[in-house]
């Protein structure tokens, strides 16, 4: 009996992006596609790792290679396939909550599950049911946008995202102001709901420990490329002639590298 490999949903090939300079990232090969792990991303900053999300989501345009939705370039969707795709791909960025702070949370939330509903996305969900799917209290409702702490307005942004049963979820640098026993915690809470939603998930960070948390394959991006790919055991324990950004990825991670061996 064969089985048929699912199509990637979101891909990018041979991607060459920049913002009118020299050359950001150059040939990258991407493939999101549901119902697989997590795939991660590691590369210090100014690596490149923002401009991928951007170039995924349709923010940035190709100078060269392809971005693909459903086979069809991201660059030239039409207005409905456009919809569609906003609806489907969501991101969530370190400082890009896009919500007026003067709105309560349960308003940010339920606009939120309005919208997912007239995409045709609803996914049966309540305001409290967001709210414990990052890890906040049925107090947060009632308080406005503007008010939360730096970590929370991180944790209501994926909340934010998730609302519309996403078919990837493309999670830029999305817990840095999330103390790290919490941030694993909600690791852990997106890890299932990929599962059980068949989401594809792209973490793009530097922080080992959160990619060794969500993430089964991990890409090193450093140079505007991808200089290492594979399982981080094999990343974090590389030959003599690895790129020296992922020779100082290991050096620097080195209780990780302990984590996967024990």
């Amino acid at each position: 009996m064969s089985t048929t490999t699912p199509a990637p949903l979101l891909h990018a090939t041979g991607l060459v992006a920049d913002y009118g300079g020299p050359a950001v990232l150059r040939g990258i090969e991407l493939a999101l596609t549901p119902g697989t792990a997590p795939v991660g991303v590691l590369g210090e900053s100014g690596a490149g790792k923002s401009t991928l999300v951007r170039a995924l989501r349709g923010r940035v345009r190709p100078r060269g290679g392809h971005v693909t939705f459903e086979g069809r370039a991201v660059s030239r969707l039409g207005r409905r396939e456009t919809k569609r795709f906003r609806a489907a791909v969501q991101v969530v960025a370190q400082g890009g909550l896009d919500t007026d702070p003067r709105w309560s949370v349960e308003r940010a939330l339920t606009s939120a599950l309005t919208d997912a509903r007239k995409a045709g996305r609803t996914s049966g969900r309540t305001v409290a049911d967001l709210l414990d799917l990052v890890a906040l209290e049925p107090r947060f409702a009632a308080r406005t946008v503007g008010s939360l702490s730096g970590g929370e307005k991180q944790r209501l942004a994926l909340a934010l995202a998730l609302a519309t049963r996403p078919d990837v979820l493309l999670l830029d640098e999305p817990l840095t102001a999330v103390d790290p026993a919490m941030r694993g915690r909600i690791a852990d809470r997106i890890a299932e709901e990929a599962a059980e939603h068949r989401t594809a998930v792209l973490l793009v960070s530097h922080d080992v420990e959160l990619v060794r948390r969500l993430c089964a394959s991990v890409h090193v991006l450093a140079d505007g490329t991808f200089v290492a790919s594979g399982p981080l055991a094999d990343v974090l324990h590389p030959a003599d002639d690895a790129h020296p950004a992922v020779r100082g990825l290991a050096a620097a991670a080195p209780q990780v590298a302990q984590r996967i061996r024990g």
